[in-house]
């Protein structure tokens, strides 16, 4: 089996080493700049749904939930899973995609059907229907904690006997004639057959110096957790609304709330607010009490930010770059990473040992944009 150094501690990396320490590689290396789940993946809304427009995307997000919802017996560790049900609304005019989507999914295993203004009424009592034709409903989604998942992967693997490198960053690649060899760090160099790059926003100047230039970019984002009010809940189930541009989930107590978009201009993932700003929440409040109007006398508990690696396509880059042999990357998730990330790992240790795909992930495949191929779902909305 190969020697396997892989860059990046979060859930995807964390993930990774994971599955190749079950399928018995002893020879992985696991480097973090910080700590396990310290970086991107703790601040994740970490949203677990099979709502994609995608097969693929589908497929992985299925295989995923099943790790999730049986995380003592996969992982060994206590349950990180809190199931609640899951509804997607899109914008007007987008009703007949919806459809086709629903029965993609079910057809890729998902369980998923599609509800009527009627029916949301009835599931949110609360919430504002009037301008829904149709919703997408699933019963099984549910949400958990990027950094516990990140944690619990990295310390089974460990068992197994992973290395873990914190506090260790890694300043470059070491390549030679087409081939990367290792990583620099400031401890020193440390060599492998292979290196896998879970770095997210960081990957794209890892990769320049290669020659490479893969097309990431960062984007800011903003959450807040609203308290319930009085009156019971704000939600039990969450939702993406295209009609609001909003996301958002049950959470202790009241609820999370985030939006779709945010700015890429400037966005240093070094050095960026650690707090969202009062203007631009309030906006995203406002929008979102159209769909639940008690969020308009809601007060705010608390605010995250963080940032997302987004790909021109808004979806991963997953497997080796064309002319560089010893480097796979994962990268790009543009905010799905979280839902994904156990059965993206297994992928990776797939693809790592040169075994058969579980799911086919070769359509992620970092060459795609250089080729003009980006991803095209047949049934996309507009702000998919």
């Amino acid at each position: 089996m190969p020697e396997v150094i892989i860059v990046g501690a979060g859930v995807m990396g964390a993930s990774t080493a994971f599955h190749l320490a079950e399928r018995g590689a002893r020879s992985v290396t696991v480097v973090d700049a910080r700590r396990a789940g310290e970086g991107m993946s703790s601040r994740s809304s970490a949203l677990v749904r099979m709502h994609y427009t995608f097969e693929p995307e589908v497929r992985l997000a299925v295989d995923s939930l099943a790790y999730f919802r049986d995380w003592p017996e996969r992982v060994g560790r206590p349950p990180v899973f809190r199931a609640c049900e899951f509804v997607r609304i899109v914008s007007p005019g987008e009703a007949d995609l919806l459809r086709k989507n629903v029965e993609m999914q079910r057809a890729c295993g998902a369980e998923a059907e599609v509800i009527t203004a009627d029916d949301l009424r009835k599931l949110e009592p609360g919430w504002y229907a009037g301008d829904v034709v149709a919703a997408a409903y699933e019963p099984r989604a549910g949400y958990g904690d990027g950094a516990v998942v990140a944690g619990d992967f990295l310390s089974r693997a460990r068992e197994l006997g992973v290395a873990y490198r914190p506090n260790t960053p890694v300043r470059g690649l070491l390549h030679d004639g087409g081939r990367v060899r290792g990583v620099l760090t400031d401890e020193g160099e440390l060599t492998a057959d292979l290196v896998i790059l879970a770095t997210g926003v960081w990957t794209r100047p890892l990769v320049a110096a290669l020659g490479v230039d893969l097309p990431i970019e960062a984007e800011y984002h903003e959450v807040v957790v609203m308290r319930d009010g009085p009156d019971g809940p704000l939600a039990r189930t969450a939702c993406i609304d295209s009609v609001t541009g909003t996301y958002f989930r049950p959470e202790g107590g009241g609820l999370l709330l985030g939006e779709f978009v945010g700015p890429r201009d400037g966005i240093d993932p070094d050095d960026f607010p650690q707090n969202p700003g009062e203007p631009s929440v309030m906006a995203m409040v406002e929008r979102a009490a159209h769909r639940i109007p008690a969020l308009a006398e809601a007060g705010i508990a608390r605010g995250v930010t963080g940032i997302y690696d987004m790909s021109p396509d808004a979806r991963p880059l997953l497997g080796p770059v064309a002319g560089i042999d010893g480097l796979i990357v994962a990268a790009g998730f543009s905010g799905m990473g979280f839902k994904i990330c156990p059965a993206v790992g297994r992928a990776l240790a797939e693809m790592a040992l040169g075994e058969p795909q579980t799911v086919d992930v070769s359509a992620f495949t970092p060459n795609r944009f250089a080729e003009g191929r980006p991803i095209t779902p047949p049934y996309g909305y507009t702000d998919d």
